[in-house]
Formats: structure tokens, sequence, C-alpha cells
């Protein structure tokens, strides 16, 4: 069900799907094209922030600062799933792989690699700044339009 904290965490998160994305582009290989890496993590930030922080702050209203950076981690982690995912497909369809089990496996090793190119300090400062304001944003529009 619609609601003004829902599209709070909306546009809060996908704003940071965005700005997050467009600082980690600069950190990928050399020849990299990123495609469209922003506009992705737009839609998972937006998707994300809809479906947390509604119940998150719902349930807790006086802590909405970790709901959103909850929600924030959440991103990150789901981001990386879903490109080591895709990643992991174009390996298997050049034969790289003697099993499925291998494969899936290998998801984790992917996610691994891409988290610690990502771990930039200005990119970590960003997600838990994003995180806590839009936490603190969600938690003031539940109180103003509950």
């Amino acid at each position: 069900m619609p609601s003004a904290i829902r599209l709070a965490g909306f546009v809060v998160f996908a704003a940071m799907g965005w700005v997050v994305s467009e600082m980690i582009i600069p950190l990928m290989p050399e020849g990299t094209n990123p495609g469209g890496f922003s506009i992705y993590n737009a839609i998972l930030g937006a998707i994300l922030g809809w479906v947390m922080m509604k119940p998150a702050v719902a349930r807790s209203p006086s802590g909405p600062l970790g709901a959103g950076i909850t929600t924030a981690v959440a991103i990150v982690v789901w981001g990386l799933f879903f490109y080591a995912l895709a990643e992991m497909i174009k390996q298997s369809m050049r034969m790289r792989y003697d099993g499925p089990v291998e494969a899936v496996v290998n998801i984790f090793q992917i996610m691994m690699e891409y988290g610690v190119m990502i771990a930039a300090p200005a990119v970590i400062i960003a997600i838990f700044v994003f995180g806590a304001l839009g936490g603190w944003f969600c938690g003031a529009v539940a109180k103003r339009w509950p």
C-alpha cells in the first residue's frame, strides 16, 4: 500500500543508488563499459527503499537511522549479488565451469572481488551517510504523515 514513508524511501534510496554508482564507476577496471550501471542501482535502491523502510520505521519509530543504514547495506549486498550472478552467467556461457556447483560457488567469489573493488573510503562513507540521512528523512516523514 503506498504511503509517504514508502515514497520517501523510494526517492532517497534511488538517489543513493545513483550517486554511489557514479562514485564506483571510476573504480572499475580500465575499459569497463558501465552501461546502465547507475540506472540499475537506482532502480534497486528505489525498490529496496520502498519495501524495507516502511516496516522498519513503523516497527521502531525511535531507530530510523538504523533502518536507513540497514537499507543502504542491503542495496549494496543485493547489488553485488546481482552483478556477480550476471558475471557468473557470462562465464558459464563461455563454458568456464566444470559443473553447476562450481558456478554457484563462484558467485560468492565474484561478490568478494567486486566488494574489494568498491571498498574505497569515499564510497563506504557515502553509503553510510546516505543510509543515515535516508533513515532520518523517512523517520521525519513518518512523524509528519503517519
